[in-house]
């Protein structure tokens, strides 16, 4: 067996372990750690609910169409951050001074608590903990080819390689290197790398 054909025997046996992986062991702890969660983190929840009502006018949940697995459309859910007249397809915050955000939304952006909705998307079986991000329909539109396509063969995840990365700050589709290597070497190990990984962006962002 030369080194070409050795490489690629080695490359699909990675790719097929992944695949067990993500089929089975991942899609278990997802939902068993969501319902968890969910339980655990639900005074929280509550309490940013009525922070946000509070606030300012307007449903506390925010709902955007994004796409996952399959290419298939689905509904994503955050706690709103932004006032309701922003347009929904709009172009994201960069910073946490952007007048769009509310107060209540400035500390749960830079906290992450706008994210915890999206347990309810992993126990409804649209999303996993870790992943490629969910991305706008007319972002898919407008950029992806069949090499982005590739991203959809997993389910979308609230963090994931590109999360904890430098290429964080630039667009999605421009980087797509991160998710791709996770998609073909997903494992447990992994997982526990990207989630500690993470923790050490979410604290330098509250910290800096």
């Amino acid at each position: 067996m030369d080194s070409a054909t050795y490489q690629d025997s080695v490359e699909d046996d990675i790719t097929k372990s992944s695949d067990l992986y993500v089929k089975y062991v991942k899609t278990a702890i997802d939902l068993i750690l969501s319902i968890a969660l969910i339980l655990f983190l639900l005074p929280v929840l509550i309490m940013v609910a009525i922070l946000i009502k509070l606030e300012s006018e307007g449903p506390v949940v925010f709902k955007q169409n994004r796409i996952g697995k399959g290419g298939k459309p689905f509904v994503i859910y955050k706690f709103r951050s932004m006032y309701t007249h922003v347009a929904r397809e709009g172009r994201s915050p960069e910073n946490d001074q952007d007048p769009r955000i509310t107060k209540v939304g400035r500390f749960i952006r830079k906290t992450s608590l706008d994210e915890l909705p999206q347990l309810f998307n992993i126990l409804k079986g649209d999303m996993s903990f870790i992943g490629p991000r969910p991305e706008q329909k007319s972002i898919v539109e407008q950029y992806y080819t069949d090499k982005e396509n590739g991203r959809f063969s997993v389910k979308p995840g609230i963090t994931g390689l590109w999360q904890i990365s430098e290429d964080r700050k630039a667009p999605i589709h421009e980087n797509l290197h991160h998710d791709l290597y996770y998609i073909k070497r997903a494992s447990f190990w992994l997982d526990i790398k990207i989630i500690f990984g993470t923790l050490r962006v979410m604290i330098k962002s509250n910290t800096h």
